[in-house]
This record gives C-alpha cells, structure tokens and sequence, in this order.
C-alpha cells in the first residue's frame, strides 16, 4: 500500500452539468448560491481540502466554462489545480472527457457537482479502500419503505438489502479508464455500472447521509442548515 502511495497520483472529476429546470430557476443548478458561493464550489473546496496533491477536473457544459473560469480563480494559491473541461451530450461522455487528463497511475474520484455537502473524511475514507480494493462507491441504507413496481402489481422489498449510491465513485485508473474505452449503454447508470460491465467487481464503503444531492429547492435550505450547523461545531 505504501509503494501505491508513492507513485498513484489523485484526481476529482467533478461532474457539473444540471440544469435549474426542478429547481424552478434560470440558473443551472451547479451555479445557486449556497452561503454566498455556488454549489459547485462547496465541493471542489472538500476536494482540494482533503489533499494537498489532488487536481481538479471539473467538467462543465462548453457554454459555461467562462464560469468555471471565475471559480477556478477564486481559490487563488490552489487554482493551479483546478482544470475545466468541455462536457459532453451525456453524463458518460462527460465523465470521458474528463478523464481525458488523467493520464499517470492515480486514485479517480467522480463526483458530482451538486454533492456541495461531500466531507473531507469521506473522501479519505475513498482514497483508502480505492488503493486497497480497487474502488470505493459511498452507499447508504434506506430509511423509507420500499416497494418494487411489477407488471400489474408492486411488492414489498427488505430494506437492510437495498442502499442508496452517491458519489464520490473512486477508483483506481487502471479500472476505470479502461472500462471508459468503449460506446455508451443504456445501463451505464453511474461509474460502477460501468466498470462491472468491463468485468470488474466493485466495492461499497459507508456514506453519509448528509452527502445530499441538490435537486429540488428544499434540498438547497437543507444544505444551508447543514453548512451552519457544521460552522457552529468548529
């Protein structure tokens, strides 16, 4: 593990390409303001926060990178390790264009952009198991009943055997820009659908519930609530 951390470098793409359409607003989702400061960059900070080495390849709709721009020079000292990318039609290729610039042995982390709430520890905790297992999907149980639509009916599903995926999906370069290398599948639903569709098991790891993604506008009050409490503790 220690020879892996010699020589694996760290890399966050930072997927930032919503719209406002349900969250009732002209302006794209990742660019709302949360505590004076756009949603996407609450998460870029954790990134750079977590680790003084890791670059960030933030990956945002072509008409948009003059925004990404004014983020990237934001953070000052750190905007030598920000990297905007043009994305593309879907949410695959965005990803692929951003991996594009990965490009030595590393620990990926995808992420997305309106995950504003992602901690420094879980990010740790991803780097961990990714060096260790290959990859590290942050998974939470569901707390609400769940049931399963059927043809003509629905049926009561167990709980404790379903869990909610968030992001960031960490993996090791050697997995996931491989698996990258190919045309997009309708089941490619996130990261790890693609990666096992290469033939690779992926890995769980325990996320947070407070990693919320914000898509609706009591999300972002929630997130705004979040943010203080977290304030007051420090």
């Amino acid at each position: 593990m220690r020879i892996l951390q010699a020589i694996m470098k760290k890399f966050a793409v930072i997927v930032a390409g919503g719209s406002g359409q349900r969250m009732n607003s002209a302006v794209p989702k990742q660019f709302m303001l949360l505590q004076g400061k756009p949603l996407v960059w609450h998460a870029i900070n954790a990134f750079l926060s977590a680790y003084e080495d890791l670059q960030v390849i933030l990956v945002l709709p072509a008409v948009h990178l003059q925004a990404a721009e004014k983020i990237r020079r934001s953070f000052l000292a750190e905007e030598t390790r920000i990297f905007p990318v043009a994305g593309g039609e879907s949410r695959f290729q965005s990803v692929k264009n951003g991996l594009a610039l990965v490009t030595d042995p590393s620990i990926v982390f995808v992420h997305d952009g309106v995950r504003c709430l992602v901690t420094p520890d879980l990010i740790t905790r991803c780097y961990t198991q990714a060096l260790e297992k290959g990859s590290a999907i942050p998974a939470v149980r569901a707390t609400d009943s769940i049931r399963i639509i059927t043809a003509d009916s629905h049926r009561v599903a167990d709980r404790n055997d379903v869990r909610i995926i968030q992001t960031p999906q960490t993996f090791q370069s050697q997995l996931l820009l491989p698996a990258f290398d190919r045309e997009y599948d309708e089941s490619f639903t996130d990261e790890a659908t693609v990666v096992e569709a290469a033939g690779h098991r992926v890995w769980l790891i325990e996320g947070e519930h407070e990693n919320l993604k914000i898509t609706r506008p009591a999300d972002l009050l929630i997130a705004e609530t979040i943010l203080q409490e977290r304030s007051s503790l420090q």
